[in-house]
């Protein structure tokens, strides 16, 4: 074995199993601490026409493209958002919660480690700001995404994925279904996720949009 290819694999025997991630998620993510929600309108929420057609699951029917080895997201490139953001690795806080990108950048996302990289099988996590002090922020649009919209991950191999969207949903944090959003599908899946719901000074967003996205090409 390489060196390189002992790296990945180190790097793959430090993920944690699926359900202690889920349930570190579930109790918060961290950057829904940290919207302002001071603006009149607020984000857009997802209607609810572009629910997921499942609730979970095998996906069987898959026809994308074979999933790709491991290689860290480096950028997101969301289309019908006019999004293009540098993606930085985040990981678990010493409390348990899910680290943020720094919320004074507006334009940055994060690829949460603890979970396969942008086209890798399985289901990788990219997370983001909706707003901070100064106003709206990278994934401030993400409800307003359609079903077959795309969203283009680019690699640190230099190949970039991109993922067709299917769905797209607000969850409560009381509620959130961690097996349904992380859980693994058998094929390359992404979710991206930002603050959402109802807002309050003592509490923040009271939920998170979440994009479920499915493999579709490679670039």
């Amino acid at each position: 074995m390489s060196g390189s290819e002992q790296a990945q694999e180190g790097r793959r025997t430090k993920r944690a199993p699926w359900g202690v991630i889920a349930l570190a998620l579930v109790t918060g993510l961290a950057f829904v601490r940290h919207g302002s929600g001071e603006f009149a309108v607020g984000p857009p929420q997802p209607a609810s026409a572009v629910a997921p057609d499942s609730s979970g699951g095998a996906s069987p029917d898959y026809t994308g493209p074979d999933a790709l080895p491991y290689s860290a997201a480096v950028r997101i490139g969301i289309p019908a958002l006019h999004v293009d953001a540098p993606v930085i690795p985040v990981a678990l806080d010493a409390t348990g919660w899910v680290d943020a990108p720094p919320p004074d950048d507006p334009n940055l996302a994060g690829w949460f480690t603890g979970a396969p990289t942008p086209g890798e099988k399985g289901t990788a996590v990219v997370v983001g700001h909706v707003d901070n002090d100064q106003g709206p922020a990278v994934f401030y649009g993400l409800g307003t995404l359609k079903k077959g919209d795309r969203v283009e991950v680019r690699r640190e191999d230099g190949r970039t994925a991109v993922f067709e969207v299917y769905g797209v949903e607000v969850f409560s944090k009381a509620n959130f279904p961690g097996d349904r959003v992380y859980g693994s599908k058998g094929v390359p899946e992404l979710r991206v996720i930002t603050c959402g719901g109802a807002f309050s000074e003592g509490n923040g967003y009271a939920g998170n949009v979440v994009v479920f996205a499915r493999l579709a090409a490679v670039r």
